[in-house]
């Protein structure tokens, strides 16, 4: 069983390579993953690969089991982003291909599985016929990547910044009610305002971060800290607004209040916070737990403000 598991760990290397991926692509870490998003167990034939859609938790736990290999939790992050990402920009993977409209970034939902052409071609792998279809898959490959881009360029969702430039957020999730942030209540509230931080509520590889002017207010960004959605500096106003999506996740409470103070402790701004709502129905919903010197917006109503004092 141990020459069986290093020997398809090995193997597993040698056909991420073939397929063209970096030396990190295909470490232990990576050919793990490939051989569990390949439905293998040690020793298993190359030719009886499957494709299961399998969530990043799934991954390891599999790795774990069947590999004899455990990863720490907070590793899962490692998984996605240096890992599975590649794959899927490879156009070897699909990210939520059961999903096309898109799933949140927390959503226990998502998951990846190896293409089917991809498939095919790991299904030959080991025999004559193999290197042929590699080549006309690597052939293929950019129409097939260039194909993915279009897609998932089509499925973006457009916002225009308040200095007029143009951004794209992930589709699905909150990032709707992130756009009417940014489109309606910072011209309403914070006119002149610079965008300092805006989390993709999908993939955080779409992110704005001005780690620049972060430094200027004596701050420096926490990217593994409990950070608002959306953070707009007013620089005429000396204020900083420290701005969330309320949709199925809790809003400005007490506790978040006193977190969001501590993480963006500056005496060169003050800090506004305001819990943001699709609409009155969600923000009744939340009203109890909203905490004194807060406040609250609601998309559907974009020309008031409700201050809690």
């Amino acid at each position: 069983m141990i020459s069986d598991l290093a020997a398809s760990v090995d193997n597993a290397g040698v056909l991420l390579q073939a397929f063209g991926f970096d030396k990190v692509r295909r470490n232990s870490r990576s050919a793990l993953t490939a051989l569990v998003l390949l439905g293998l167990e040690p020793g298993e034939p190359w030719n009886t690969a499957t494709n299961p859609r399998l969530g990043v938790t799934v991954v390891m736990g599999l790795i774990a089991e069947r590999w004899g290999k455990e990863y720490a939790p907070n590793t899962r992050e490692t998984f996605r982003k240096q890992t599975l990402h590649q794959f899927v920009d490879a156009g070897f993977a699909e990210h939520n291909s059961d999903a096309p409209e898109g799933r949140t970034v927390n959503s226990p939902k998502n998951n990846y599985r190896i293409a089917p052409a991809a498939l095919s071609v790991v299904r030959l792998y080991g025999t004559r016929g193999f290197q042929d279809a590699l080549d006309a898959w690597v052939a293929e490959a950019p129409t097939q990547q260039a194909a993915y881009k279009a897609t998932r360029e089509m499925q973006m969702l457009p916002v225009t910044l308040p200095d007029g430039s143009v951004f794209r957020l992930s589709p699905g999730g909150q990032n709707p009610l992130i756009r009417d942030m940014i489109e309606e209540f910072c011209p309403r509230f914070v006119p002149g305002g610079q965008v300092l931080y805006l989390g993709d509520a999908k993939d955080h590889r779409y992110d704005i971060r001005q780690d620049d002017v972060f430094a200027r207010l004596g701050l420096a960004f926490d990217e593994h800290g409990k950070n608002p959605d959306l953070v707009v500096h007013d620089e005429r106003g000396g204020r900083l607004f420290l701005v969330e999506a309320v949709t199925s996740h809790g809003p400005i409470d007490f506790g978040r209040r006193e977190h969001l103070k501590r993480l963006f402790a500056t005496d060169k701004a003050g800090l506004v916070f305001v819990n943001c709502f699709p609409d009155r129905a969600t923000m009744r919903k939340w009203l109890p737990d909203l905490a004194w010197e807060t406040e609250a917006w609601v998309a559907d109503a974009p020309d008031h403000l409700i201050r809690f004092t």
